[in-house]
């Protein structure tokens, strides 16, 4: 994985709806602004929260149909939960490992590099091609433990 900055990325998203041409609207930059700055993994709903504070106008829907789209051009990664929230990553956008604080719902992505071995193990024991996966692993922060 080739890692590049927020703004370069910026433009390569941007590069690539036009591409597929879609409308590049301000509003749509400023999703994707909230996406590729936060380390969060925010819901939708927290990234129209902040789009609201530039563009106080932008609709809910607008985030929901921007998100669809960045989902389907493989620019975000949907993370979701069993009670049905989703939470993205916009700034690793291919399958990885989540940590996830069962108090405050915080989520970390951890650096860890067994994964690829994990995954060739399971394709070679059962015979799948894996094409993607989604690795969770629940507990409580440092922060909730000093609490």
């Amino acid at each position: 994985m080739v890692v590049t900055s927020p703004q370069e990325r910026l433009n390569s998203i941007i590069e690539k709806l036009r591409q597929r041409g879609c409308r590049i609207t301000p509003q749509r930059i400023a999703i994707l602004k909230v996406f590729l700055n936060s380390n969060e993994h925010p819901s939708v709903e927290q990234v129209h929260e902040q789009v609201l504070t530039n563009f106080p106008t932008t609709s809910l829907a607008t985030v929901y149909k921007t998100v669809s789209l960045l989902k389907e051009v493989g620019e975000i990664l949907e993370i979701c939960f069993a009670d049905g929230r989703k939470r993205y990553d916009g700034n690793k956008p291919y399958p990885h490992p989540h940590l996830i604080c069962t108090q405050c719902k915080t989520i970390r992505d951890p650096d860890i590099s067994l994964l690829d071995k994990i995954t060739a193990e399971v394709e070679k024991k059962s015979g799948y091609r894996v094409m993607s996966h989604q690795v969770e692993f629940f507990g409580i922060c440092p922060a909730c433990q000093r609490e």
